[in-house]
């Protein structure tokens, strides 16, 4: 699967305030200025637009629970293990600043990370521009409560810069890896590791027989790893990965929880769909795991690029490993 984590440097134009967490503030703004930008029939409604099947936007935030953002004829075509996915993951990822500011200047410059998923990549053009007309649209607000504007200086991959706004032009070329993942459970060249530390660097909201989860036994982690891996390379990969699934999860259960200093943390967002606000809480700190861990890395490493759990489009669900010990 291609996976492609772009970075986006910018400066205020306005005295800002934004949200204690600022993803669900990014990823609003960033729906509205790419339909602007992409959209050909403003006045048309997606799930009945002629234009729906080739749409950027469509693509993008129109996914429908089959998956597609096409015709229901093209639903009948897909295969049973694609269909069964009730909720397919969005194609990208918004990583917003993790500092706990909510001020700044005019003038004071702010970073942000967009990670596109498979085909999203080729798309990356209508991104940049998406997120120029996000600037000019404005996020958070300033006095007078309208949105505080910025400006996109420049976009980078790793140390390419592939845009800056001084020549207004995006270097072509591929710039995103190949995610490969491979059957671990069979590997004998895995390096012991006995313990490993986890933290949770936005907020992970895990569901486990229908309910969130306050707590975080590793079985239950390793079940959302799997669903996140398996739903991102079946959509937008070459095919859910051929892993062992009911073994892992059934393995897992031998790994205990050595230390924990998760805890629940609560936020609000404003809902423009269902025009209400919205609690949103999810778990947060650090967890430390014992036991066999080693077959269980390279899933853990994949989602330290991918997040993993809900709401993964506005950031949630980066995770960081730390400490894995022999």
């Amino acid at each position: 699967m291609l996976y492609g984590r772009y970075s986006f440097f910018n400066t205020f134009l306005d005295d800002a305030v934004l949200p204690y967490y600022k993803g669900s503030t990014f990823r609003g703004v960033f729906g509205h200025a790419l339909k602007s930008v992409t959209c050909a029939l403003k006045r048309q409604e997606c799930s009945s637009c002629l234009l729906r099947e080739k749409c950027v936007y469509a693509f993008v935030f129109e996914i429908r629970s089959n998956g597609e953002s096409g015709s229901s004829d093209q639903a009948e075509t897909l295969a049973p293990e694609r269909r069964r996915i009730a909720a397919p993951p969005h194609p990208y990822v918004l990583e917003p600043p993790l500092d706990t500011r909510r001020s700044y200047l005019q003038g004071e410059s702010f970073d942000f990370s967009l990670i596109l998923f498979g085909q999203a990549n080729d798309y990356l053009p209508y991104f940049v521009y998406a997120l120029e007309e996000m600037g000019l649209l404005g996020i958070g607000r300033q006095s007078g409560n309208t949105r505080a504007r910025f400006r996109l200086e420049s976009v980078m991959a790793d140390a390419t810069v592939l845009y800056n706004r001084r020549e207004r032009s995006l270097k072509s070329g591929n710039f995103a890896e190949d995610l490969v993942i491979s059957d671990s459970t069979r590997s004998n060249e895995l390096k012991p590791c006995e313990s490993l530390e986890l933290t949770l660097l936005t907020p992970l909201r895990l569901k486990y027989e229908n309910r969130l989860e306050a707590t975080l036994p590793f079985h239950i982690l390793i079940r959302a790893a799997l669903r996140r891996i398996s739903s991102l390379f079946q959509y937008y990969g070459a095919g859910e990965p051929a892993l062992d699934y009911r073994g892992l999860v059934e393995r897992a259960q031998r790994v205990t929880v050595d230390q924990s200093s998760l805890h629940w943390f609560d936020w609000k967002r404003y809902s423009n769909r269902q025009d209400q606000s919205m609690l949103m809480g999810g778990l947060m700190g650090s967890i430390r795991y014992s036991g066999p861990l080693a077959e269980f890395l390279p899933l853990l490493r994949i989602c330290e690029k991918t997040h993993l759990g809900k709401q993964t489009s506005f950031g949630l669900g980066k995770i960081i490993l730390t400490g894995a010990k022999p």
